[in-house]
């Protein structure tokens, strides 16, 4: 244990660095995604949607971002089989080379996974620095089959979402009246899903240990108290004859704007609780074993660290995240207030679901197929086949890039502190 002893406080000092500008590369990248369909269908300017983030995934982090992190990444790694230096070291060189990787990817506007960027590296470290057992592999799997999962569901969901939309209120004889009637239930389900996907996905870390039936009972309290708050709000939308003239459904989309505003709020709340685990977690799991000399599978998150998370995601969205927001937003298809929601709307669902079931998926993977859902409803002229070819080639590369990085750094400190 010397060596812990020995560069105690200067490995401390590396892992909030690292920790810190990992988060950023989640603000950068992955809040993006919680705003990119907001802006790009200008239901929110750049600049609200950046508050709006900064509020509700500072809050997400802060409140619901873990108590207890499972600091073994999904399972990812066979602790016993790991020296607490060797924890240390793999660790701080799973966040430079994910914080890295995701530096890369905003500064070109890939939305690509934080989640899998994480899990890349440690894959990486574990695989090569300790050993080809260490890695559980059966793990891997299910990220895998995940990259097809949940694009693929998400896009389904926002397919019929949007087809609803189409069906009950712009393909009729009055489109606004319609609007004004059936755009309230969208309203519960959007209060009730991402408030269902808050307490199943962020919540469990503060020490809520709620039933299915108070989880269901408050979600359904939560998508209510949103309805009501949307129905006064929408008594101040008057339809505009003369903007009508010019765009069929101009007036029809305010409605939807209002809308959009409530689904921007949960996702960067719901984001921000569930994605600042992957830069609290390993930062968290090299505190422990600072603090104990020994690997815990579970270790309590300190708030300064969740505090850290928070601070840094929010300076990520503000720096460099409109460069990913372009791409969800404007890039792949054109979203007006009415597509943007339906894509908001089917990744919250898909993310529930998922949760439920217990299978990994991506905040960035889900929404994109959520927008792609959108593209296809208008027929595959509307999409962008060259940025999607983009989007999907970062995709493949962002395991391995993590992977490659992170065994680089690996060996870079083992070589200056071993």
């Amino acid at each position: 244990m010397t060596l812990i002893a020995e560069y105690g406080t200067i490995l401390l000092v590396l892992a909030c660095a690292f920790g810190f500008f990992m988060a950023w590369g989640v603000g950068a990248n992955d809040v993006a995604n919680a705003m990119g369909t907001s802006v790009g269908s200008k239901a929110l300017t750049i600049k609200q949607a950046i508050l709006i983030a900064m509020v509700f995934e500072f809050l997400g982090a802060y409140l619901a971002g873990g108590s207890v992190t499972q600091t073994i990444r999904s399972g990812i790694l066979e602790s016993e089989m790991i020296s607490p230096e060797q924890m240390i070291f793999g660790m701080l060189a799973s966040l430079l080379a994910a914080g890295t990787w995701l530096f890369i990817a905003s500064m070109k506007g890939w939305p690509v996974s934080t989640t899998h960027s994480i899990i890349g590296a440690v894959i990486g470290f574990g695989a090569v620095g300790v050993s080809m057992d260490a890695v559980n592999w059966g793990g891997v799997a299910p990220i895998v089959a995940s990259w097809v999962i949940s694009p693929t569901l998400s896009g389904f969901v926002a397919f019929l979402v949007f087809m609803s939309v189409h069906k009950l209120i712009l393909d009729t004889e009055k489109p606004f009246e319609n609007a004004k009637k059936y755009v309230p239930f969208y309203m519960f389900a959007v209060g009730f899903f991402v408030a269902l996907m808050t307490v199943t996905k962020g919540l469990k870390h503060v020490g809520l240990d709620l039933s299915p039936l108070q989880s269901f009972g408050l979600a359904v309290g939560t998508g209510l108290a949103v309805t009501a708050l949307g129905v006064m709000l929408l008594t101040r939308v008057k339809a505009d004859p003369e903007a009508d003239k010019d765009f069929h459904f101009a007036s029809v989309e305010k409605v939807f704007a209002i809308l959009m505003i409530f689904t921007a709020c949960a996702m960067a709340f719901a984001h921000g609780s569930n994605d600042v685990a992957n830069a609290v977690g390993p930062l968290a799991a090299i505190v422990g074993v600072l603090q104990t000399g020994t690997i815990s599978d579970q270790s309590l998150v300190p708030g300064w660290v969740l505090l850290l998370g928070g601070i840094g995601i929010v300076i990520g969205l503000a720096t460099y995240g409109y460069r990913v927001i372009a791409t969800i937003g404007k890039h792949i298809t054109e979203l007006t207030p009415s597509r943007g929601f339906a894509a908001e709307l089917a990744t919250a669902i898909t993310v529930v679901g998922a949760s439920g079931a217990g299978l990994p998926v991506s905040t960035t993977h889900t929404l994109v197929g959520a927008v792609l859902g959108v593209g296809i409803a208008r027929g595959i002229g509307a999409l962008n086949l060259r940025v999607i070819g983009t989007i999907f080639s970062s995709w493949l590369i962002t395991l391995p890039a993590g992977a490659g990085l992170s065994i680089v750094f690996f060996f870079i400190l083992s070589g200056i502190f071993g």
